[in-house]
């Protein structure tokens, strides 16, 4: 062992008359690094941590101790390099001694960490603890500065959330006052009496004593000093091996996978895909299976077909996710939960990727390439169809994260091949994913006009349940009826969300007990915490909802390649900051895309992004599904614009690419509220939806009739135009609405009903509103007409139908214009359209205020009519 680094540790001694040992004993070899806990009662009671590092023990006082709580921020005074031998000393230091008083310990085993060495260094220490009271996944992060001005370095030592996390009551470690190496207590030990503690560096010198006094001249850390004299050579680690056991334990914790943002690339991993399924565990014993979940409840009856086919296994625990899979083999977790819910499980899989006991053996401690060896030939010998095999792939992991993403699978699993198995979260598994999935706990859900609409999330943060956003797609006709018994059955009267985000009661709100766990996927996390463009997978039964938290990766540093900074880094990361609108960073935010709105000042990207964010959840139902042509104009209203309705490359992914027969290019699509600030970010100002029925190109969803006066109609004109036109619609058995179109004119809209009954062709729709244009111009010629020439337009309204066609478009309801003052199409209700209407009050600037007070287009779902109910009407 290098002299130096004990140099501080001697000189703060004297050991002519302190009983500590110098440092020249040769330790016992250990296949891992170990760890001690000696609680310390010097001048203040305390915890030195020590661990095996580098041929001596990095130590840190802990001052309060440590706790299971990762809440609590444990102060750990980073002191002197000690000698391994410390490790095994239980007793007293003379109080006239540097350190004084009585020593017990606590705790002992051994830890591991990824890369203690960079943990070191950074300042960010990420381990595991395996002792006889401390398990699971630690980090020590240093402090900057000292909180008292000094000198010393400060760390703070902190439990990550695990399943040995504990909180509240149940945090009462530091309660174990007895001894690991002799049971004894502090008295006990101070006292001289009791047992002697059990040597665990120094295994093989000997006993300890029950009264154990450090001396520099005699007792076991001076025998085992002079026995090695002259012999510094340390015995080579044997290699790990798999060790004989009585019996099979009925469940092990399982290792869990750290979440990064890209996957390692190093040599040494290997990639397997990510399944979307339940983690289960596989225990055979005499031919009879029980699968377990990660919380170890028994599920071995909802799967009785894998559990049949593992009764033929030999005795066995195995670690691996059952998963349903789809028409195209691939993981499909809403398909897993209708199977249990309909109780037909008979065709899901089970997948195997870890063997962690065979027969009488622990392999636990094997690395992990052996382990998978062991399971491969143990499953290639049974060629069953309920029980595979999970293949990895020793290549880069950046490149399988692009199969995956292919594929379209979740994401991918990267474990260390070289690494033993370990409960809890640990950084040897990681997790990449292609889109974010997310836990998070049910608290209410919305409805329109009395049908459901969407789920409201949230996750325990501290104490409370924290609102994070709202659900809004992934529901199917027979997932809603699915999860509709599960929510009213957990209904409830009191808000279960806390904290000042917090959302308030509304007729459409309905709150429920938060006991019900969903599976979302998603975009990510805006800045305040909340979830972008989620979607509902379905609802988690092994999962209970107290323990879910907000789930963000880690280890990007390692992951991903990071530019050098400057003086600029820290200023774009500001900027970025302030310029991010739900998840978008806004680049160039102060161009000014409208010189003004009315008011003086110019319309900023920024305020666009701001705008699109404030009237998205309203605007989405009405665009959400069709594709959507988009004006763009990059340099604002007076520069160039084009009209974009294809996807091309670098179009963001937040956008849809929308595939529509007979043509090859996909159209563009925005069906999540973040794709309107994607569109804000590349100069999109105006947006024209097909009026489709959602998701369903060839099928009519709306019919819309644009009154388009000629530049000497008066706007009164137009408003009594759009008036008629709603009393003969009315006379036809159909319901309007009216929205300004950000120009002179106004927009008639119907909604359709698309069922099967109901459905027509696009030349049916479009013949259908010619005709009840053709019938207003035949009533009233002078002030209509169907023709679109300019020249006979002149004191004329043009009733255009042609809006009403397979790829026609119209602009959208809320949609700005690329037109001076910003002005955007309004939603109004009919008591508004009248002579005094002022279309150029209704701005990017002034409609977020004017809609939250609007009731326009209230009931417009429920208002969808039959257009072969009005084609027969018409035709009378």
């Amino acid at each position: 062992m290098p002299s130096r680094k004990l140099s501080t540790y001697r000189k703060k001694r004297d050991f002519e008359q302190t009983a500590e040992p110098s440092g020249d004993v040769q330790v016992a070899p250990s296949e891992q690094r170990r760890f001690v806990i000696q609680k310390h009662a010097a001048t203040r009671l305390h915890y030195d941590l020590r661990l095996e590092f580098d041929g001596v023990f990095k130590s840190w006082a802990v001052t309060r101790g440590p706790s299971l709580d990762p809440h609590d921020k444990r102060l750990a005074v980073e002191v002197e390099d000690h000698p391994l031998d410390y490790g095994d000393f239980e007793g007293t230091i003379p109080k006239d001694q540097y350190g004084g008083g009585t020593v017990q310990l606590w705790d002992r085993g051994y830890w591991d960490s990824e890369d203690p060495e960079r943990g070191f260094k950074k300042g960010d220490l990420k381990f595991n603890l395996h002792g006889d009271k401390l398990h699971g996944s630690w980090v020590l992060v240093r402090m900057r500065h000292d909180r008292n001005g000094g000198k010393r370095t400060n760390w703070l030592l902190i439990k990550h959330r695990d399943e040995y996390a504990k909180e509240g009551e149940e945090n009462d470690i530091l309660e174990e006052d007895r001894s690991v190496a002799s049971g004894r207590t502090m008295k006990q030990i101070a006292d001289g009496k009791g047992k002697a503690p059990k040597p665990f560096m120094m295994a093989k010198n000997g006993k300890g004593k029950a009264d154990a006094v450090w001396h520099s001249n005699r007792g076991d850390a001076a025998a085992a000093r002079a026995k090695a004299k002259g012999d510094n050579k340390a015995k080579s680690a044997r290699q790990a091996q798999a060790s004989r056991i009585d019996s099979i334990p009925d469940f092990v914790a399982p290792q869990l996978c750290t979440s990064v943002e890209r996957p390692p690339s190093g040599d040494g991993w290997g990639h397997e895909i990510k399944f979307d399924g339940y983690r289960v565990q596989l225990r055979v014993e005499d031919g009879k299976a029980a699968l377990k979940t990660r919380k170890g409840l028994d599920w071995t009856d909802k799967f009785k077909a894998i559990a049949k086919e593992g009764n033929a296994l030999p005795d066995v625990l195995i670690d691996g996710e059952i998963v349903a899979l789809d028409k195209d083999g691939n993981p499909n977790f809403s398909a897993l939960q209708a199977a249990i819910s309909d109780g037909k499980t008979e065709k899901l899989i089970f997948f195997a990727f870890d063997l962690l006991f065979a027969e009488d053996m622990d392999l636990r401690k094997l690395s992990l390439r052996e382990r998978k060896a062991r399971l491969k030939e143990l499953l290639d010998q049974q060629k069953g169809r309920s029980i595979r095999y999970v293949e990895h792939f020793e290549v880069d992991g950046e490149a399988v994260m692009e199969s995956a993403g292919k594929l379209e699978l979740e994401g991918i699993v990267s474990k260390k091949l070289s690494s033993p198995y370990h409960s809890g979260r640990t950084e040897s598994w990681t997790k990449a994913k292609v889109r974010a999935g997310q836990e998070v706990v049910i608290g209410g859900w919305k409805t329109t006009n009395g049908k459901f609409r969407s789920l409201m999330a949230g996750v325990y943060r501290g104490d409370h349940l924290v609102f994070v956003g709202i659900v809004g797609t992934g529901f199917g006709q027979d997932t809603v009826k699915r999860i509709m018994p599960a929510l009213k059955a957990a209904a409830s009267d009191e808000n279960p969300f806390g904290g000042k985000n917090a959302p308030r009661k509304t007729r459409d709100v309905h709150w429920v007990r938060p006991e019900l766990v969903a599976e979302i996927e998603f975009a990510g996390w805006t800045a305040d915490g909340n979830i972008r463009q989620a979607a509902f997978k379905g609802l988690r039964q092994d999962k209970p909802a107290e323990e879910v938290k907000a789930e963000k990766p880690v280890m990007t540093k390692v992951t991903k390649p990071v530019a050098k900074a400057g003086k600029a880094a820290s200023k774009s990361s500001s900027a970025k900051s302030s310029s991010e609108v739900m998840g978008v960073v806004i680049s160039n935010p102060d161009k000014a895309m409208w010189p003004d709105a009315g008011d003086g000042e110019p319309v900023t990207k920024l305020d666009l992004a701001h705008y699109f964010e404030a009237i998205g959840e309203w605007m989405m139902p009405h665009i959400k599904g069709r594709p959507s042509s988009i004006v763009r104009a990059p340099d604002g209203i007076h520069g160039e614009h084009f009209f974009q309705r294809h996807g091309m490359q670098g179009t963001s992914k937040l956008l849809t690419l929308a595939r529509v027969s007979g043509d090859r290019k996909p159209y563009l699509q925005v069906d999540q509220v973040e794709g309107l600030a994607a569109v804000a970010q590349v100069g999109g100002l105006e947006l024209h939806p097909w009026n489709c029925a959602p998701d369903l190109y060839d099928v009519p969803g709306r019919l819309v009739f644009d009154l388009d006066p000629a530049p000497d109609v008066e706007f009164a004109d137009v408003v009594e135009a759009a008036k008629a036109m709603r009393e003969n619609l009315e006379r036809l058995g159909m319901e309007s609405f009216c929205k300004t179109t950000g120009g002179k004119g106004l927009h008639v809209v119907v909604p359709l009903l698309y069922g099967a009954k109901d459905r027509v062709s696009w030349k049916e729709a479009k013949g259908f509103a010619q005709g009840v244009c053709q019938s207003m111009a035949n009533e009233d010629p002078d002030r209509y007409l169907l023709n679109m020439s300019k020249a006979k337009r002149k004191g004329k309204i043009f009733l255009d139908y042609l809006r009403n066609d397979r790829m026609s478009t119209a602009v959208g309801v809320l949609s700005p214009r690329a037109r001076d003052g910003a002005t955007v199409s309004m939603p109004l209700t009919w008591a508004q359209v009248k002579g005094d209407l002022d279309p150029k009050r209704f701005t990017v600037r002034t409609v977020p205020a004017l809609l939250a007070k609007s009731k326009a287009w209230q009931g417009y779902d429920a208002a969808a009519s039959s257009i072969k109910a009005a084609m027969k009407k018409l035709g009378k």
